[in-house]
């Protein structure tokens, strides 16, 4: 991924309704929703949400494809792997296994010192 399409990707997801969006595709998985369950689901007007979904298909994050009369948007997993993958490369120094987290009850991540150390 170039920088200036992380910076796009970043930039689309920095505004709190594009990410609730974001986000609840992702969970969706690859089959994505239908425009109105996503409205419906986030409480949004459908000009609202019109509004964020392109900007999020312009940053290229997601697709949309028709379904009869509905379309249907999910969240484009390469994009977004290779969004964390530019945000990851040559972390730690070139020990790429410092920088993975480790999951802790409830999402908590253990910082690489902490693994390092075995504590937390």
């Amino acid at each position: 991924m170039e920088k200036k399409d992380a910076l796009s990707a970043l930039a689309a997801l920095a505004q709190e309704t594009r990410l609730d969006i974001f986000r609840l595709l992702v969970e969706a998985g690859p089959d994505g929703r239908a425009a109105g369950q996503i409205g419906a689901s986030l409480d949004l007007a459908p000009a609202t949400l019109s509004f964020h979904l392109k900007e999020l298909k312009g940053a290229g994050l997601v697709e949309c494809r028709r379904d009869g009369r509905s379309l249907i948007y999910a969240a484009d997993f390469a994009r977004m792997n290779g969004l964390i993958g530019f945000l990851g490369d040559n972390c730690c120094q070139g020990e790429p296994a410092l920088c993975l987290p480790a999951l802790q009850p409830r999402g908590r991540l253990r910082t690489a010192r902490q693994r390092l150390r075995g504590t937390a």
